[in-house]
Parts: structure tokens; C-alpha cells; sequence
């Protein structure tokens, strides 16, 4: 009799086990952020996103791939501006809704207007002081970024002092470029 009584308890507690247990543990290990999440993109998400509408604010509504140009337009530079360019070829059919672009600042080089003749799709966007002092941000200085149709940066890629980095680094651009233009349904 008492054997009976605990076949019943036995069978209720594996059913506990198998079926409940791994749903409990599951919702737990989300909440207690056991384990990075997974992430598609390639470049580093910007959080929170950087506002760009103050140096934007006259410009139609696109997606950008922006650089803002140093006080020394060195190798770095040069392989950035390359990059933009490259990206802006390789989207193809789709090079109407993005843009290339960078800013330029006051204390930007001012040789960099000679290199940006040799990159005839590249928009030259140059900026007051005021503006400049927005731009200053630590997370957009020496890196290309995306900037929405809102005229936000979201995500940051390195700059490379050699070429073929550069060109390695700008495949990533392109591919998150690609992934955002597919989801979107603007610019």
C-alpha cells in the first residue's frame, strides 16, 4: 500500500523535473544576464545613440555613413575616406538611400578638401564651431559611423592605418548598412 502512495509523488516529481524545471531555469537565466546575448551586427551600437540633428537639421531625411575629418588627415583618414566611398559603390542598387559623407570642422585639416576631390560621391558637410563642439563627442571622434534617417548615430566602426585593414573593416560597415537599409522602410 505504502509503495503505491509513492509512485504517484515519484512520477509527479519527474514530470516536475523534466517540464517545469528547465522553463524555470531558463527565465532565470535571462533575468540574472548569465549569458551574452546574441548580436547580429558588426559594428559597436552606440547606446545611447548620438543626436546629429543640430548639424543635420537642413539635410533631407537619409541614412548616412559619416567620418568626421581629424585635425591631421593621416593614413587613417585617407583609408576612411576610401571606405566610405567603397561602401557607398558596393550597395548598388541601393546607393540612392544611403549617403557618404563627412564633416568638416574647423579644426579639421585643411589639406583634406585636396583628398575629398579624389572621392567625387562623398558629401563634404562643413560645420560652425557650435556645431563642431556637438560633434566632439569621444564616441564619434576616429571612427566612421551610421547615422539614421532621424539624424542619429547608432553604430561605430574602427578606422585602420593600413588599406587592406581598412577594406576588411569596411565590409562590416557594409553588411550592417545592408541589414538596416533591408529593415527599413525609410530614406
Amino acid at each position: 500500500m505504502v509503495q503505491t502512495q509513492e509512485r504517484p509523488k515519484r512520477s509527479l516529481l519527474i514530470i516536475f523535473a523534466v517540464f517545469v524545471l528547465p522553463v524555470v531555469l531558463a527565465k532565470l537565466a535571462l533575468d540574472g544576464d548569465w549569458f551574452e546575448r546574441g548580436a547580429t551586427n558588426r559594428g559597436e551600437l552606440l547606446q545611447p545613440v548620438v543626436s546629429l540633428t543640430s548639424v543635420l537639421e537642413n539635410q533631407p531625411p537619409s541614412w548616412r555613413v559619416m567620418y568626421i575629418v581629424p585635425a591631421a588627415c593621416n593614413a587613417e583618414c585617407e583609408n576612411a575616406l576610401y571606405a566610405i566611398q567603397q561602401v557607398w559603390v558596393a550597395l548598388g542598387k541601393e546607393t540612392d538611400r544611403a549617403k557618404p559623407a563627412v564633416f568638416i570642422t574647423p579644426s579639421s585639416d585643411p589639406m583634406a578638401s585636396a583628398k575629398l576631390a579624389d572621392y567625387t560621391h562623398i558629401q563634404a558637410m562643413t560645420v560652425t564651431a557650435e556645431q563642431a563642439a556637438s560633434l566632439n563627442n569621444t564616441a564619434l571622434v576616429d571612427h566612421l559611423f551610421i547615422v539614421d534617417t532621424q539624424a542619429n548615430a547608432m553604430l561605430r566602426f574602427p578606422v585602420y592605418a593600413l588599406r587592406q585593414d581598412a577594406i576588411m573593416g569596411s565590409r562590416d560597415v557594409l553588411a550592417d548598412l545592408r541589414k538596416l537599409l533591408k529593415l527599413s522602410r525609410i530614406g
